[in-house]
């Protein structure tokens, strides 16, 4: 029987041809870089000592997923009294960070760029000076990409922190009809001249010195994208104005946050963006999230976040257009849901929500990684 089934090509000849295209696939395979090369990172605002970080930190930790993503605290460096601008304060971060077996990687909210910047009043020649020697400590500490933004007096805002999405987990959400007569704030009524002028002053300030020094500036979109929100006006709130503001002072390190969301929500086809701005060399830094809209109008007016995979963007077909540019940065879930059995203390990034968002990016990642190299 096996010599007949051998001579006939039969088990011996089958094996033979069905291996050897997949032996050939795995070999490729073998030099796939880890999450299509970039790094899986986390938002740990709030520090190394906030509880939810706590817990996130562990997860990371058993996710492989290493990177880190906050602003400086003083206290993680167990400098409580320090000034997050200081080179020592900082390095203290970097090491704390290590030691809890993580990597810290971009500034997100950096110290000293506040208002009296983002509105061109007095004492923003201070800020602007100590956002300046930041930059060359942070450096000098290990870390090159800072994600700021420009909204000034009135931040990430949302109208309801608790919208039930599937299986009754709580999503963030937004509808400007339920704050458009909100009062003004102290400031008044703010033209958006005003944010482009202290824009410019910034980037001309800033641009060349961190130029100097090789540190990538990723200025994060408003968040929500609506035109102005109690007087104060939301000027990086469509995909013209970044290809403006990109043209004020030209540079490779000033440059994005690809903070997919809102890009949508400004009517952006999110691959072919990613693939515009990152042949160019701008995007510095990813946030992975998606959106539904909900008002029918560009930029949108009313929207909801929603779990990584079920959106209104084609995350699959992100990923691809990162794996296509060779993006290697730092990229983080963001505006995740509240899952069963979590409290809801941090909306948008408590910690199971993140580790369905990881566990899903990986997944595209390996994807898009295994069929490009299978493809050379």
């Amino acid at each position: 029987m096996a010599a007949a089934l051998t001579a006939g090509g039969g088990i011996s000849s089958a094996f033979s041809n069905t291996m050897v295209p997949e032996k050939r696939a795995l070999k490729n395979l073998t030099g796939m870089a880890k999450d299509a090369g970039m790094e899986f990172s986390n938002a740990y605002f709030g520090g190394l000592y906030n509880d939810k970080n706590k817990y996130l930190i562990e997860l990371a930790k058993q996710m492989d997923a290493l990177g880190a993503v906050t602003g400086i605290s003083p206290k993680d460096a167990g400098m409580p009294n320090g000034s997050p601008l200081e080179y020592e304060v900082i390095k203290g971060v970097m090491e704390a960070y290590k030691k809890a077996g993580l990597h810290y990687n971009v500034v997100e909210g950096p110290p000293s760029l506040h208002t009296k910047t983002k509105l061109g009043l007095d004492g923003r020649d201070e800020e602007i000076a100590n956002f300046i020697k930041f930059m060359g400590n942070l450096k000098r500490a290990g870390v090159d990409v800072i994600c700021y933004n420009w909204m000034p007096v009135i931040s990430w805002a949302r109208t309801s922190m608790d919208s039930p999405g599937r299986g009754g987990a709580l999503m963030t959400a937004f509808d400007y009809d339920k704050i458009k007569d909100a009062s003004l704030t102290e400031y008044g009524e703010i033209a958006p001249e005003t944010l482009w002028k202290s824009l410019e002053y910034f980037l001309k300030a800033v641009v060349p010195e961190a130029e100097k020094i090789g540190m990538k500036l990723a200025l994060h979109p408003d968040d929500p994208q609506v035109d102005s929100i109690q007087g104060i006006p939301r000027i990086m709130n469509t995909v013209e104005n970044f290809d403006k503001m990109l043209s004020i002072v030209p540079s490779d390190y000033s440059g994005v946050t690809m903070c997919q969301g809102n890009y949508s929500l400004m009517g952006a086809d999110i691959p072919s963006l990613i693939r515009r701005w990152g042949k160019a060399g701008k995007i510095h830094f990813v946030h992975f999230r998606n959106v539904r809209e909900l008002s029918g109008k560009l930029p949108s007016t009313k929207f909801t976040e929603t779990f990584h995979d079920e959106g209104d963007i084609d995350m699959h077909a992100a990923m691809q257009a990162y794996y296509d540019i060779g993006f290697k940065g730092s990229i983080r879930p963001d505006h995740v849901p509240t899952m069963a059995g979590e409290e809801n203390s941090s909306p948008g990034y408590m910690a199971l929500g993140n580790l369905f968002a990881i566990g899903y990016m990986r997944g595209l990642a390996e994807s898009v990684g295994k069929n490009g190299l299978v493809s050379k």
